[in-house]
């Protein structure tokens, strides 16, 4: 009997002991995360985020938005990746960051974007649209994960949503870069090239990626007519705006095969969004640029990758251009932009 009591009680102790132990440990995995803020809970415009750890830019850019010196950004898609912020800051007299991000559908954009304009002063904004902003009934999000409580304005119960497997290790990296050991993943204003590098350039190879990203100019295309949701929550981000802030819209230049072709129903859905986003500028005062339209650029496979992305050289040429429109508002000799509003 006795034997069979003190059994029962060291396994009683065994539990305890486990129970004890597994939960300092988590609270120490949790502390250790909090320290290390991986993704910039604490971040602000006065103290900026630590070193961009996670190549995924859906849980790096809100340290990005919440912190940092900038009071000026980039919102879109990969199309409007390669625009390098220090140019942008040269062009316009701002503190730009490039947030934008891989495949971002309209609401992430925005919700970026709400995030980032709500902590700051603002002296720019430039929104990159691609044909998503031109749907009917845009999809909310993509197949990449979503972690809608990083942008969420207080982070509630961020701490503890951080605390896994991939926030533990990158606490440990960013605890380790603080310490001169490794590199970020992406650049403090949210800049990376992620393109090829240059020299390994293979016209044959970009034209095959040309050719299979062209698609049919008349698949799943909405009417006219239809409606521009994504472009109404546009105007009215643009309305919040404080007095004063330099609102610049611009339609990407995609290889001319990936967009729509006059006359077919994918080229009058485009027209008809181009021409809402004109009178959004007019009605905003902002300046809308339109590069994505044939022209001496977006019609030689030479300036591109695949359909959609284009080399390193015409994102100078992009800055250029909307600089040089915001100063004479006129289209571009060559052209290579046109402007729809200022």
């Amino acid at each position: 009997m006795s034997l069979s009591i003190t059994s029962a009680d060291a396994w009683r102790r065994f539990a305890r002991d486990t129970i004890v132990a597994g939960t300092m440990a988590g609270l120490a995995i949790i502390a250790f995360i909090a320290f290390a803020d991986p993704y910039g809970l604490r971040a602000s415009p006065g103290h900026p985020p630590g070193p961009i750890i996670d190549a995924n830019q859906r849980l790096s850019y809100p340290a990005i938005a919440r912190g940092g010196a900038f009071d000026a950004a980039v919102f879109g898609t990969s199309t409007a990746r390669l625009l390098d912020p220090t140019a942008l800051d040269a062009a316009f007299g701002a503190n730009f960051a490039n947030l934008a991000v891989n495949a971002a559908t309209p609401d992430e954009q925005l919700r970026l974007a709400s995030l980032f304009l709500a902590r700051r002063p603002i002296r720019a904004v430039l929104f990159a649209l691609d044909a998503p902003w031109c749907a009917a009934n845009p999809a909310p999000r993509t197949e990449h994960a979503f972690p809608d409580w990083l942008y969420e304005p207080g982070t509630p119960w961020g701490v503890f949503r951080q605390a896994n497997t991939r926030g533990l290790i990158a606490a440990v990296n960013a605890v380790r870069m603080r310490f001169g050991q490794g590199r970020p993943r992406i650049r403090q204003d949210g800049y990376a090239v992620f393109t090829p590098p240059e020299a390994s350039y293979d016209l044959t190879r970009a034209r095959a990626h040309i050719a299979a990203g062209s698609g049919d100019p008349n698949a799943s295309a909405d009417p006219p007519n239809a409606p521009f949701p994504a472009l109404d929550r546009l105007e009215a981000a643009l309305a919040s705006l404080p007095p004063g802030t330099l609102k610049l819209i611009a339609f990407m230049p995609v290889h001319a095969r990936a967009q729509g072709q006059p006359g077919t129903a994918t080229g009058l859905r485009e027209a008809a969004c181009k021409a809402k986003a004109a009178a959004i500028g007019a009605a905003r005062k902002a300046l809308v640029v339109d590069f994505r339209r044939a022209s001496p650029v977006t019609t030689a496979d030479t300036n591109y990758w695949d359909a959609l992305h284009y080399r390193l050289p015409i994102a100078a040429r992009i800055v250029a251009g909307l600089k040089a429109a915001a100063i004479t508002g006129a289209d571009d000799s060559d052209g290579f932009y046109r402007v729809l509003a200022r």
